[in-house]
């Protein structure tokens, strides 16, 4: 059998976050389908997804402990089938299980434990393949997340269009098909080690310690509610920007945000060797404060649309430039770093929509106030890439004291 190369372990890659974007993306396209087909409640649904989020972020914790020691071969392969099963065991569970909404939930289950390992999994595979230039490669392979989703939507969209949602068993099972043949392809694929020989990564505790880390934990945190506090009330935008209908607003809505951020992350890959990661988090930041406040104070519903497609744009960078930063400045993060900044997105992917419909709800369903009040999510993150720098300054002249300290006890002896 032909030996593959590391351009392999690439490709899985970017199919891992396909495969990633399609439990996020395309199970909530059949929420309406499960209240019609089995009478679910909207209640019982975010039952389900409250249930699914809290068993990612265990699951986020649950690797940055023993993946290790499992191992990344082991852990992909398992992932990859634990998507395919849990997408799978949405089209007969709910018929098998006492109650449509306990199978729906099982099937959930099994597909976010999936999603999770697959969150912490692939940024340190792709960070530890060999590469010229690491935060493109980075980028690219957060890129395919967007193009994943926008993927699912448009596929899904002109399925139903062509063969009607009754026929969405079928499509379930096809989608299936690219996590299941993918976990063929991990147990294939070389794999790099993020540590040379002989090193050991950093564990949790070591982590805690590091001020660099906890900088970056917060912006990870801030990344995530930057681009979600926005992204689950595009929709909205759309329809009442262009007075369209829900599904019309739905093509417009999230997908112009996705496909704009992974363009953002796309161009990033190109020409990334040309630009400074911090500079261009820095401006992304700036863009992305604009944006918010372009959307919440604009007097025309047409340009809070715009602004809905430059803060997809702005947060491209985001996620996958701290995954990057933090691979340089804590070198031995391993995976328990990159499980615990997941961690820190994925929280900050609940509490930023949180925060902006908690204040929206307060001020009588004022979506442009609870928008407004997202700001604080562009201005943190700005903060945190300050205080990283302030972080890096200090070290470097801690070690220029050291240095000189030691070699005067060399000139005294």
């Amino acid at each position: 059998m032909k030996k593959l190369s590391y351009k392999s372990t690439r490709y899985a890659c970017y199919i891992a976050y396909v495969t990633q974007a399609m439990i996020g993306i395309y199970v909530p396209l059949l929420f309406v389908t499960f209240q019609d087909s089995y009478g679910i409640s909207l209640a019982e649904i975010t039952t389900m997804v409250t249930l699914n989020f809290f068993l990612q972020l265990l699951v986020d914790w649950a690797a940055a402990l023993y993946a290790d020691r499992v191992g990344y071969r082991v852990c992909s392969v398992a992932a990859h089938i634990l998507a395919a099963a849990g997408l799978a065991g949405l089209t007969i569970l709910p018929e098998m299980m006492p109650t449509p909404f306990l199978g729906l939930l099982c099937a959930g289950m099994v597909y976010s434990v999936g999603g999770g390992l697959l969150e912490v999994l692939i940024s340190p595979i792709i960070e530890a393949c060999p590469s010229d230039n690491k935060e493109s490669a980075m980028s690219l392979l957060h890129s395919f997340y967007c193009w994943g989703g926008v993927a699912v939507v448009l596929g899904s969209t002109l399925f139903f269009l062509a063969f009607g949602t009754g026929s969405w068993k079928i499509l379930t099972l096809l989608w299936a098909l690219i996590p299941l043949s993918n976990a063929f392809l991990f147990s294939r694929v070389p794999l790099a080690s993020l540590h040379q020989e002989g090193e050991q990564g950093l564990n949790i505790r070591e982590l805690m310690k590091n001020r660099m880390f906890w900088i970056l934990a917060l912006m990870m945190v801030c990344a995530g509610a930057s681009e979600q506090s926005v992204a689950q009330w595009a929709s909205a935008f759309a329809e009442r920007g262009l007075g369209v209908s829900k599904a019309v607003g739905d093509l417009t809505g999230p997908m112009m945000f996705a496909a704009l951020m992974g363009t953002a992350r796309l161009l990033y890959s190109r020409f990334g060797k040309k630009i400074d990661l911090r500079k261009a988090i820095m401006a992304c930041g700036v863009l992305c404060l604009g944006s918010y406040l372009l959307i919440s104070l604009s007097p025309f519903p047409a340009l809070g649309l715009v602004g809905c497609g430059l803060c997809g744009f702005s947060v491209g960078i985001f996620w996958p430039g701290t995954f990057s930063i933090s691979a340089v400045k804590i070198r031995r993060g391993g995976t328990a770093m990159f499980a615990l900044l997941a961690l820190g997105g994925d929280v900050g992917c609940c509490a930023g929509p949180a925060l902006v419909g908690s204040i929206s709800s307060v001020l009588g369903d004022n979506l442009a106030a609870g928008i407004l009040a997202g700001t604080v999510f562009p201005l943190v993150l700005l903060g945190g890439m300050m205080a990283q720098k302030a972080a890096e300054q200090a070290e470097d002249q801690a070690g220029c004291k050291d240095t000189s300290g030691k070699a005067g006890k060399e000139m005294i002896q």
